[in-house]
C-alpha cells in the first residue's frame, strides 16, 4: 500500500514537461543549448515564441481589468521551472516539513501567538522557508542585496502561520519616489532606510483566517526594525563607503496579483485607556507600477542572452560590481534585445502592481527627505499587533467562515501533487499573495 507521504514522493519525482506545442518554451528551447551553437537567429525565434506562450497582456490594456487569472497564467511557465528546481532539492525532507504545517484541527485562533523566527541559510527553518514560497501561485524572488528572512511561527502549536522577507528595494520607482518626495541626493542617501517586502503571505488554515494581514502587520514590528539596526546598522554604503547609521524607516511591498485585497485598507489600530485610538500599522497605496520588468525572460534564455552578449565582447556581462540585482539584469536584457534587433518594449511585461508602504515612524517620509537627522521610531511589538489583529481580523473571521478547521495536511500534500503542468493553476492556497517578481 502506497502511503500519501509516499504518494507524495513519487509524484514528485515525476518531470514537469509542458505540452510539446509550437510556443512552448520547452519544447523551443533546448534543457542545456550549446553556447558554440547557438545563433542569433535561433534565440530570436525562442525569445518570441516564448513570450507569445505566456499570453501577457497586450499593449494598452487596463490594469484594472486585467483578472488575477489571467496574472497567474502568465507566470505559469516560471512557477512551474521555480518548482521542479526547487523540489530537487526539498524532495527528501518532505515529510519532515509538511509536519510543520497545522491543521485545523490544531487551530484555535483566539489562541494564536505568533513568534517571529529568523532565518539562517541551510538549516531546516531555510527548507521550511523555501517550500512554503512554493504554494504561492506567482514565483516569488530571492531578494538582493540585504536580506532579511522570518518564519511566523504559532507558539500554541509550534506550527508555520507564514513567512516574510525584506530585502534592498529597487533604486529607481516612479510612485515611490513622488510619494516620499525627495530629490536624487536625498534618495542616494537615505534610501539604505528603506526596505522592500518581496515575499509575503500566510499558509493554510492560516491564510483562511485573513492570517496574510497579520503577517504583514509584523513586518513592521519592533522586533523587526531592531534587528535591522543590529543587523546594518553601522554598514556602509558599496559606492560611497560612507557610514549610512541606517535605521528602517519604510516598509514597501508590492502586490503580487495586480490590484491588493491583502493590503487594501489594511489598517490596524488599538484602543487606549483614555479613549483614543492608535494606529499601529497601516499601509498606505502609494500608486501601480509601469509593468515593466523581466520574469518574462526565463534564467534560460536570459543565460543564452549573455552568451550572445560575451562573444560580442559586452561589458554588462561581467558580474555587476555592485551586485546582480533587478536593475542590471534588465540593462543586459535591453542591450540583448537591441543586439538581436528586437523591441525593448518585449521588458513591458503589462501587469501593472499596487506598491504599498509601511511607515514605521510618523516623521518616516521627513527623515528620507533629510529634513531631520532624528527619526521618532516606536513600532509596536509583535506581541501588540497579533493581539490586535487577533480581534480586527482573525476570530471574526473564524466564527463567520469554518471552513479553514476542516484544512488538514493530506490536503497540502494532494495541493502540491497537482502542479503538473497542466493543471498547475490550481496550486494557490492564499487568496493573495505580498510578493511579485519584477
Amino acid at each position: 500500500m502506497v502511503t500519501a507521504e509516499q504518494d507524495l514522493k513519487l509524484g514528485l519525482r515525476e518531470e514537469v514537461r509542458a505540452e510539446s506545442s509550437p510556443l512552448s518554451p520547452l519544447a523551443s528551447v533546448p534543457e542545456n543549448p550549446d553556447p558554440s551553437e547557438d545563433t542569433i537567429d535561433l534565440l530570436r525565434q525562442d525569445i518570441l515564441g516564448h513570450l507569445e506562450s505566456l499570453q501577457l497582456p497586450q499593449d494598452g490594456a487596463d490594469p484594472g481589468l486585467i483578472s488575477k487569472s489571467s496574472i497567474r497564467s502568465s507566470h505559469g511557465r516560471q512557477r512551474l521551472a521555480v518548482f521542479s528546481h526547487e523540489m530537487e532539492h526539498l524532495r527528501n525532507r518532505l515529510p519532515s516539513l509538511l509536519d510543520r504545517f497545522a491543521e485545523g484541527a490544531e487551530v484555535s485562533p483566539s489562541c494564536i501567538k505568533p513568534r517571529l523566527v529568523a532565518v539562517k541559510s541551510d538549516t531546516p527553518d531555510s527548507d521550511l522557508f523555501r517550500l512554503a514560497t512554493l504554494l504561492w501561485s506567482v514565483p516569488v524572488s530571492r531578494g538582493y542585496g540585504r536580506r532579511m528572512r522570518y518564519l511566523v511561527i504559532d507558539e500554541q502549536n509550534d506550527k508555520l502561520i507564514g513567512v516574510f522577507a525584506l530585502g534592498d528595494p529597487v533604486f529607481n520607482l516612479r510612485a515611490r519616489d513622488s510619494w516620499i518626495g525627495w530629490d536624487a541626493r536625498q534618495r542616494r542617501q537615505r534610501l539604505v532606510a528603506v526596505m522592500d517586502a518581496f515575499i509575503l503571505g500566510a499558509v493554510p488554515p492560516y491564510s483562511q483566517l485573513l492570517g496574510g494581514k497579520l503577517v504583514a502587520s509584523l513586518a513592521g514590528s519592533q522586533e523587526v526594525c531592531s534587528a535591522f539596526e543590529t543587523k546594518y546598522g553601522s554598514s556602509k554604503g558599496i559606492i560611497s563607503q560612507q557610514e549610512k547609521a541606517a535605521k528602517l524607516a519604510l516598509v514597501t511591498t508590492t502586490s503580487a496579483l495586480g490590484r491588493s485585497s491583502l493590503y487594501n485598507r489594511l489598517l490596524l489600530r488599538r484602543a487606549m485607556p483614555d479613549g483614543t485610538k492608535r494606529t499601529l500599522v497601516e499601509f498606505e497605496r502609494i500608486g501601480m507600477t509601469s509593468g515593466y520588468g523581466h520574469f518574462q525572460l526565463s534564467d534560460q534564455l536570459f543565460a543564452r542572452l549573455k552568451e550572445a552578449l560575451r562573444k560580442e565582447g559586452h561589458p554588462y556581462v561581467k558580474q555587476n560590481r555592485f551586485g546582480q540585482g533587478p536593475n542590471w539584469r534588465i540593462r543586459v536584457i535591453r542591450v540583448g534585445l537591441d543586439l538581436l534587433g528586437l523591441d525593448q518594449n518585449l521588458l513591458r511585461h503589462g501587469i501593472a502592481r499596487e506598491i504599498y508602504g509601511l511607515r514605521l515612524a510618523s516623521d518616516a517620509l521627513d527623515y528620507l527627505r533629510g529634513e531631520t537627522d532624528v527619526i521618532d521610531l516606536a513600532p509596536p511589538p509583535v506581541d501588540e499587533i497579533s493581539q490586535a489583529a487577533l480581534e480586527r481580523w482573525i476570530v471574526p473571521r473564524s466564527i463567520r467562515m469554518t471552513d479553514w478547521s476542516e484544512w488538514n495536511r493530506d490536503a497540502l500534500r494532494e495541493r502540491l501533487l497537482l502542479t503538473q503542468a497542466d493543471r498547475g493553476d490550481q496550486l494557490m492556497l492564499n487568496p493573495e499573495e505580498g510578493s511579485a517578481p519584477s
